[in-house]
């Protein structure tokens, strides 16, 4: 065979396999393009694209880049209230999210025994929040439920929370305020006051003061191993099951962070029930006794007639304090800068209160207020326009604005 024929050959060949090439990648993006219209397709009728193996784990992703409750009203508002959210094969991100009115009484209300928070919700919330009554189901959470429900609504409980948040807002929110007006700094509206909230439901909760709202702002390693597990504990509800159970078992990541921060919020809570026992058997019947809710269920037993465990205790304490720390002081913020975007309502609501306290008889006589200004609960029942416009900031921005049912 001559040279020219083999280099018609060669030349041949490899047209040949060009052309092959050519035809795969043909296939390969008429593929893509297929999935990618078939996956906006289903935009239309299940409210995000639904990719293979994916689900509509991407959305989800660029939604938590964002403003994801915004995100996901948007797309209820699209789906008439309610959608089924289908996340990757491979994992257990399936569920359907709801905000209808109808299924929300059916699920919270009228059936409410039937929809508990399921093994997924405590299996991925036991290591922070153990047999608490945000983790529990059934009688246990039955049982925890009453007996704090008795607590709250006693004169002691409501005492102590008065005297607390007295002792708080003038001897610590309003110095801190009054020094960064004075020195002229800027200051994170929302860390203070969830330092202020933290501060009172620990010593409502544990009967112990961290310190956290203070001149300075200090950090405080409880606070700091609080805030790092709860952050790490919701990580774990929109990570795949068998991702976060791997790093886990690997301690790698976000689960190494947890299970030090873990470590930190145990040692605290160990430390405050070993020494509130010791308190508990010294102190006599004449002493004036604690309120607190750790204090409280100290004083109770099981059903079996025995002190409640150590384990117990503790879950229950934490699981109060994220009840009460987040809430508090996320209604708070959003209700100030909503304040700050309707200065009218803000002038409204200084006119209730000055003249509710040109309606006291010392200032009738003419006396100054030379001491801190105090209102009664009964002028704060009167604050009617407060109230309805604290109501209002709720309502847009609910402290808890998502639930999980199974």
């Amino acid at each position: 065979m001559s040279s020219d024929e083999g280099v018609v050959g060669n030349f041949v060949s490899r047209r040949l396999f060009f052309l092959q090439y050519l035809h795969v990648l043909e296939f390969v993006v008429a593929a893509l393009v297929f999935v990618v219209i078939n996956s906006l397709r289903q935009r239309r009728r299940y409210g995000l694209p639904v990719w293979p193996f994916l689900g509509m784990l991407p959305s989800l992703v660029s939604g938590l880049r964002s403003d994801l409750y915004e995100w996901i009203s948007d797309i209820l508002c699209e789906q008439n209230g309610t959608f089924r959210f289908k996340g990757p094969w491979f994992s257990s991100l399936n569920c359907v999210v709801t905000a209808d009115p109808r299924n929300l009484e059916h699920l919270l209300k009228s059936k409410f025994s039937v929809f508990p928070k399921g093994p997924y919700f405590r299996d991925t919330a036991r290591d922070l929040l153990g047999d608490g009554i945000f983790n529990a189901d059934d009688e246990t959470w039955q049982r925890q439920r009453k007996t704090a429900s008795i607590e709250f609504h006693s004169a002691k409980f409501r005492q102590l929370t008065a005297e607390s948040v007295l002792e708080l807002v003038h001897a610590r929110l309003l110095p801190v305020l009054e020094n960064a007006v004075n020195q002229s700094i800027s200051i994170d509206l929302q860390d203070v006051l969830l330092r202020l909230t933290f501060d009172n439901v620990c010593m409502t909760a544990f009967g112990v003061d961290p310190g956290c709202l203070r001149l300075g702002l200090p950090e405080i390693p409880f606070a700091k191993a609080f805030e790092d597990a709860t952050e790490a504990t919701l990580l774990r509800f929109v990570t795949p099951t068998c991702v976060w159970k791997t790093m886990r078992c690997l301690d790698l990541g976000t689960e190494k962070k947890l299970k030090k921060a873990i470590k930190g919020v145990d040692e605290f809570a160990e430390e405050v029930i070993r020494t509130r026992k010791k308190e508990l058997s010294l102190q006599t019947e004449d002493k004036k006794q604690r309120s607190d809710l750790l204090t409280v269920f100290m004083r109770l037993k099981d059903e079996q007639g025995k002190p409640f465990s150590d384990k117990f205790l503790r879950d229950i304490c934490l699981n109060f304090i994220l009840a009460g720390r987040d809430t508090s002081s996320v209604a708070l913020s959003w209700f100030f800068w909503l304040l700050e975007k309707n200065p009218v309502v803000e002038q409204k609501i200084l006119a209730e209160i000055c003249k509710i306290i040109n309606e006291r008889d010392d200032m009738k006589n003419g006396a100054d207020l030379k001491s801190p200004l105090i209102f009664r609960p009964e002028e704060i029942k009167k604050m009617d326009y407060l109230q309805a416009s604290l109501s209002e900031a709720l309502r847009l921005y609910p402290s808890v604005p998502v639930d999980h049912k199974e």
